[in-house]
C-alpha cells in the first residue's frame, strides 16, 4: 500500500482522478495523496516500466492504473480517458502535472521547434487533457481540474524563459476555463517554486545551501508540500474556488526573486 500523508480525511471516497506525468516527484506524491485519501487514480508517463512500479507503490490495481505514452499525443489523451471510463465509470478529476525544459538558457537564443515543444506540452496538453474529461464525464457530473503551473511563470526567470512563458499561458488558460466551466467544473492551479525533485536538479543540486538563502521559509519545497495543496483545490472544501493560483513558493517570491 502507499506510505501514509499523516491524514485520516477521506475526501476523495469513491472518486476516480486523472494525473498527468506521475511515474515520480510531483505527481506520483499527488497521486499518492489521492489515494490515501479514497481516490482511485489513473497515471501516466512515457516510460512503461517506472510507470509500472509507481502504480504497485500506490497499491496496485485496486488502487491504480497506468496508461504510458506521450502527454501531448491526443490518440494517448484520448485512449487514456476512455480505458478510464471503461475501468472506473467516471472521471471527477483531472491533475495536468506534465511538464518540460529542455531549452534552459536565453530567451532569445532559444531553437523555436524547441519553444514550440515547451509549449505543445506544457499548455496544449494540459487544454486537451481536459477537453477529453469534460467530454467523457464532467460537462454532465462537475469536476474539478488543476493544472501544475510554476512560480518561473509569474515573473522574468533567468534561463527558464521559454519554460516560464509556458507556464503563465498555462495559467491563464486556467483562470479562462475557470470562467468557462463554472458552476460544474472548477478549475485552478499551482505556482511552485524549487522543489526537491529530479526534474529540477539543476537548479539546486551542489548549491542547495545558497539556493536556500532565497527561501524565507528556510527549506525547498518537497513533493509532498504540492501534492497537499493540489488535494484541497480538487476537494470540496475549496467548492468557492476557480480561476485562481496558489503560488508555493516558501515565501521566496516576498524577496523579489523567481
Amino acid at each position: 500500500m502507499s506510505e501514509t500523508t499523516g491524514s485520516d480525511r477521506r475526501r476523495f471516497d469513491g472518486a476516480v482522478a486523472l494525473v498527468t506525468g506521475a511515474s515520480r516527484g510531483i505527481g506520483l506524491a499527488i497521486a499518492r495523496r489521492l489515494v490515501d485519501e479514497g481516490a482511485q487514480v489513473c497515471i501516466t508517463a512515457r516510460k512503461p516500466e517506472p510507470l509500472a512500479e509507481a502504480v504497485e507503490g500506490l497499491g496496485g490495481a485496486a488502487h491504480a492504473m497506468g496508461v504510458a505514452g506521450k502527454a501531448d499525443d491526443v490518440e494517448h489523451q484520448r485512449d487514456t480517458v476512455e480505458r478510464i471510463m471503461a475501468t472506473y465509470g467516471r472521471l471527477d478529476h483531472v491533475v495536468n502535472n506534465s511538464g518540460i525544459n529542455p531549452a534552459y538558457g536565453r530567451l532569445i537564443d532559444v531553437e523555436l521547434g524547441a519553444a514550440a515543444k515547451i509549449f505543445q506540452v506544457n499548455v496544449l496538453a494540459a487544454l486537451g487533457w481536459t477537453q477529453h474529461a469534460y467530454r467523457a464525464w464532467m460537462e454532465e457530473h462537475g469536476g474539478s481540474v488543476v493544472n501544475v503551473a510554476s512560480a518561473a511563470g509569474l515573473r522574468p526567470a533567468p534561463g527558464m524563459g521559454a519554460y516560464g512563458a509556458s507556464k503563465r499561458a498555462l495559467m491563464h488558460v486556467t483562470e479562462e476555463l475557470g470562467l468557462e466551466l463554472a458552476p460544474g467544473v472548477r478549475v485552478n492551479s499551482v505556482a511552485p517554486a524549487v522543489v526537491k525533485t529530479d526534474f529540477a536538479k539543476l537548479l539546486y543540486e551542489g548549491k542547495e545551501s545558497d539556493v536556500v538563502e532565497g527561501y524565507p521559509m528556510g527549506r525547498l519545497g518537497v513533493p509532498a508540500d504540492i501534492a497537499s495543496a493540489v488535494a484541497f483545490l480538487l476537494c470540496d472544501e475549496s467548492s468557492w474556488v476557480t480561476g485562481q493560483h496558489i503560488v508555493l513558493d516558501g515565501g521566496m517570491t516576498l524577496t523579489g526573486g523567481v
